[in-house]
């Protein structure tokens, strides 16, 4: 259609132009006429009627094709729109989709940041919180521990006498009491080569702090024990400058006898027993021939004169008499004697009543020395299923005496 449309155009064109080449001549034959009045309307006859219907007809198809193509266009610009308003609708409804998510991601990081802030502000308080009950955690620790400290040390005072230890050069006084000072030295139990070291030590030392104060050596029970060791006490006593003075409460035998006797001071309660006898050893090989018996007798007769012979010379009589009066209190040798009469016989300088032990400033049941001290005794059941428990070993001196009707002591 829009062909044949065209092709219509065409002819109508080709016949205006042809009619207008046609009527041309005419015009240039009378320019004259023509301006000096207006003809009259030509009536249209023939090929011009015709030419000018179809014109009339090829302009009303056209407009008619040009109408619907007008149409198209129209409808089409009216489509575009529609789409371009549908596209601006979709980007206005995504632009305010992305603003809405802008907001809201903006207002959900504001919330975040809000409740960061929160949280800070949270952990800020309970840090601070925190501090507080630790510093008063703190504070009330080093009050306890102070408060500990305080009942620690109030106890720790409370079991130290009010007094010092008591330094007399004269230590025995008129009342016949003893005081002793802190300058003391114990001897109990055996004397070994560990004994002599630890005596001597301490007579090395309480001269090196004072040569004019007396240093007391304070026997509660000794068995005497090795005379070399013994030796090294005699002689570390016979070289100290500061008086040494030898205290025996309760027993002195054989090398711890000798020492009592031969210290410069000696003293003793009424009833302590002191006890001399010839030395004795335990020969290591029982099978000795004569000859080796003579030599261990020889030796053994050399260092009896050395420790018989000074206290013999004390007691004011020789060796050998020394040796009878032994024999003669018993078949064994063991001559014994109570302090009261030990000290006639010189074996002791002086009997006290009493001895003050002013270096005990600490109370004994306090620490683990209490403990120390106490003896636990272990009960037992007999064949017979009886209930009993067994003494602890005494010296050879001592005796029990105590009540034991139903047997539950007994002896091993």
């Amino acid at each position: 259609m829009k062909f044949q449309t065209v092709l219509l155009l065409s002819a109508l064109g080709f016949a205006n132009i042809h009619a207008k080449e046609v009527s041309a001549p005419a015009a240039e034959e009378k320019p004259a006429a023509a301006t000096e009045e207006k003809p009259a309307a030509a009536t249209p006859t023939g090929d011009a009627a015709r030419l000018e219907s179809l014109n009339k007809l090829a302009s009303e198809t056209l407009t008619q094709e040009t109408n619907g193509l007008r149409a198209e266009i129209a409808k089409l610009k009216l489509e575009r729109e529609l789409i371009t308003e549908k596209l601006a609708l979709e980007s206005a409804k995504r632009q305010e989709a992305v603003k809405d998510a802008v907001a809201a991601h903006q207002m959900e990081i504001a919330r975040l940041t809000r409740e960061g802030e929160l949280s800070t502000i949270r952990s800020e308080k309970l840090a601070a919180d925190l501090k507080s009950l630790q510093s008063e955690a703190a504070l009330e620790l080093t009050r306890l521990q102070s408060e500990m400290q305080t009942i620690e040390t109030r106890e720790k005072r409370e079991t130290f006498a009010d007094s010092d230890p008591v330094f007399l050069e004269n230590p025995l006084r008129e009342d016949g009491m003893l005081v002793i000072s802190d300058r003391r030295i114990p001897l109990n139990g055996m004397i070994v080569g560990a004994t002599a070291d630890f005596v001597t030590s301490r007579i090395d030392f309480w001269n090196n702090r004072d040569r004019k104060l007396p240093i007391f050596i304070v026997i509660d029970d000794c068995p005497g024990g090795s005379v070399m060791a013994g030796y090294r006490i005699l002689k570390a006593m016979e070289a100290s400058d500061a008086p040494i003075h030898v205290v025996v409460k309760s027993f002195a035998a054989s090398m711890a006898a000798c020492i009592t006797t031969l210290a410069e001071e000696s003293y003793a309660y009424p009833n302590a027993v002191i006890l001399h006898h010839q030395i004795s050893s335990q020969i290591a090989f029982a099978r000795l021939n004569l000859t080796q018996q003579k030599e261990f007798f020889q030796e053994s007769n050399r260092w009896w004169e050395r420790l018989a012979a000074p206290v013999a010379k004390k007691m004011g009589i020789s060796t050998d008499e020394f040796i009878q009066k032994m024999y003669a209190r018993s078949t064994s040798g063991d001559w014994s004697e109570f302090a009261d009469k030990a000290k006639e016989l010189k074996w002791v300088n002086h009997i006290v009543e009493g001895i003050l032990e002013s270096s005990v400033t600490m109370n004994p049941d306090a620490g683990e020395k209490a403990a120390e001290k106490k003896t636990a005794l272990t009960e037992e059941i007999d064949e017979d299923g009886k209930v009993f428990t067994y003494l602890p070993r005494l010296n050879p001196k001592d005796v029990y005496f105590l009540y034991n009707p139903d047997g539950y002591y007994r002896i091993r």
